[in-house]
């Protein structure tokens, strides 16, 4: 790996360190009382060309590497981690069109994600389920042309999103990830009622639920392969995992230059709280982890870029990263004494921002059962 950053990646991170020192900072707050994220905001995100910047140009995004896209997702959340999942649910979806859906259908849509004009949600789990994605109750059936999609799913910026991916099963299978097939549904269609939930974090990003009752979609609305959707698009969510990890790891970052800035101005018995090794070292070690998270991200993304396997590294950036953000924001509170306990400052939001996604998007569970079975295989893995 090449550690120097181009001139074209220093560019574009110094475009987003821009928007979230002036417009995604000041309004961490804010957004989470209002429940989401403006269009407005995301429109200014898009025309910069930090949505989904790794989406060929032909598709409207800028044709950038995927090493260079989380350092972008890294800026944004140092300003707002829930801004940059609106980035990473983009680059997620704008991947799987480009790569599964008709071209007509892509043309349509990715061009609206990368400016901000739409999001488009990823309805990968259901309520009953969790993280056993791939035993879905949400069927689709054909009927004509049409496909008739019955079911719920839960899907982040439930209450914002134009459309969502969803994987519905259309076969007779019962067998895991088996008969399993992805389509885009758009949310504006007959039959379709939304459900926000009430979450102690991640407010902005509005979750909840997509009730479908006989919801009919286009044949052309199908992604991939009928009944392979589940293994051909989940082999997406290997970028996503490392871009996840950069998310939380940029609101980790952002605390901590906080935290040294703070501890070196707050005195306490006549020298700056600094001073104490029980003050400095912490931060130290925190300072260490974030720095062992970031690589492995890069790590990955760069691996990605190479076309190389990935997917153990993925798995360990989604559980390590979220988890090492945790605990070095709670680190953090924790030296601000009342006042990081308070709501006037970002922290106590940022930790419990940072919670949710070591839920979402793959429990640690699951991805050290995916990594076990990598280095194990199947038969002896757990």
């Amino acid at each position: 790996m090449d550690f120097d950053v181009t001139d074209r990646q220093a560019e574009y991170c110094g475009r987003a360190r821009a928007i979230s020192e002036t417009r995604l900072l000041p309004g961490y707050r804010a957004r989470e009382r209002d429940g989401h994220i403006g269009a407005d905001l995301r429109e200014e995100i898009g025309r910069a060309g930090l949505i989904a910047p790794e989406t060929p140009t032909e598709l409207g995004g800028q044709g950038l590497d995927r090493l260079t896209t989380g350092m972008i997702t890294e800026e944004i959340g140092r300003g707002d981690v829930n801004v940059a999942y609106l980035q990473v649910v983009g680059s997620l979806v704008a991947q799987i069109l480009a790569g599964n859906a008709d071209p007509e259908l892509a043309h349509h849509w990715v061009p609206k994600i990368c400016s901000g004009e739409e999001i488009v949600g990823i309805g990968l789990t259901e309520p009953h389920a969790g993280s056993d994605a791939g035993m879905p109750r949400l069927t689709a059936r054909r009927d004509g042309g049409d496909w008739v999609l019955d079911g719920v799913k839960s899907l982040s910026f439930a209450t914002d999103a134009a459309a969502v991916v969803v994987f519905a099963r259309t076969g007779p299978s019962r067998d895991r990830g088996k008969d399993i097939s992805a389509f885009l549904v758009p949310l504006d269609l007959d039959g379709v009622s939304r459900e926000p939930y009430s979450d102690m974090g991640t407010r902005a990003v509005g979750r909840g639920a997509a009730h479908l009752s006989g919801v009919r979609v286009p044949s052309g609305h199908l992604l991939g392969a009928e009944g392979r959707g589940f293994t051909q698009v989940m082999a997406g969510f290997d970028f996503s995992r490392a871009l996840i990890g950069l998310q939380c790891l940029g609101a980790a970052q952002q605390t901590l230059d906080e935290t040294w800035r703070y501890v070196g101005e707050r005195e306490a018995f006549d020298q700056p709280l600094s001073r104490h090794q029980g003050v400095a070292f912490p931060l130290a070690e925190a300072e260490t982890l974030v720095c062992a998270a970031r690589l492995l991200c890069h790590q990955t993304l760069w691996l990605k870029d190479a076309g190389r396997p990935h997917t153990s590294q993925a798995a360990m950036c989604k559980w390590w990263a979220p988890k090492t953000a945790y605990d070095v924001i709670n680190q953090c509170l924790l030296l601000h004494g009342q006042y990081g306990y308070r709501t006037e400052l970002p922290i106590e939001q940022r930790m419990r921002d940072v919670l949710g996604l070591q839920i979402g998007d793959g429990t640690a569970q699951i991805m050290k059962l995916v990594i076990s079975r990598q280095r194990l295989g199947r038969r002896l893995a757990p």
